[in-house]
């Protein structure tokens, strides 16, 4: 089967670069910012805008609001960009953003979550739920619906949505109506005789 087209121009766009766990994080971000201009034009969307909410850590935290064609209110997706709560941005993951509203007729609010290792645990899951809770509050405004809010992400983005839904059942919602996990960091293999590792709740 051969290579979708769009994928083979970024894998030969990449040929020649580094490999990332070689970088220093900043020389990797850097590295993935610079691929955006490879990237497929996205789809079009009737609005996007930029909106800074208050941070659970005392800083602001910034979202990208992307508003669908037609008439609201809309379904609401919270998305969490991937790439080992380390690397990517609200600019790298811009284009699949811009297709899921287009594609699904939905409200997406991308959140820029606290990056490691600058911002260790459990700051890019508190960030997650704070946003993900600002966003439900808001929905009127958002021309959203609150009653269909989804959260999601890509592979660390995954782990992070699958985290945030957890958290709302257990800590006093809201409740989203699903999940949207696009390869998602969910599973952990713990090698034969060592102990299962056990992540420290976040509380709050």
């Amino acid at each position: 089967m051969p290579v979708d087209p769009q994928i083979q121009a970024l894998l030969d766009a990449g040929r020649h670069l580094p490999r990332t766990e070689t970088l220093s994080p900043a020389a990797a971000r850097a590295q993935y910012e610079a691929r955006i201009a490879a990237m497929a034009p996205p789809a079009g969307v009737a609005r996007v805008e930029e909106r800074e909410i208050a941070g659970p850590a005392g800083a602001p935290l910034k979202l990208r609001l992307y508003t669908p064609l037609g008439q609201g209110p809309f379904p609401l997706l919270v998305f969490f960009h991937g790439s080992g709560f380390v690397l990517c941005s609200l600019d790298t993951h811009d284009g699949i953003c811009r297709n899921l509203c287009a594609g699904a007729g939905c409200v997406v609010a991308s959140v820029d979550y606290r990056l490691a290792p600058e911002h260790p645990f459990p700051a890019a899951p508190e960030d997650c739920m704070a946003a993900t809770r600002w966003c439900a509050d808001h929905a009127a405004e958002l021309n959203a619906d609150a009653a269909r809010l989804v959260v999601g992400g890509d592979s660390a983005g995954g782990n992070l949505a699958a985290v945030t839904a957890l958290r709302l059942r257990d800590e006093g919602g809201p409740c989203p109506v699903g999940q949207l996990l696009l390869y998602p960091v969910t599973d952990w293999h713990t090698p034969a005789g060592l102990p299962t590792p056990r992540m420290p709740r976040a509380t709050g």
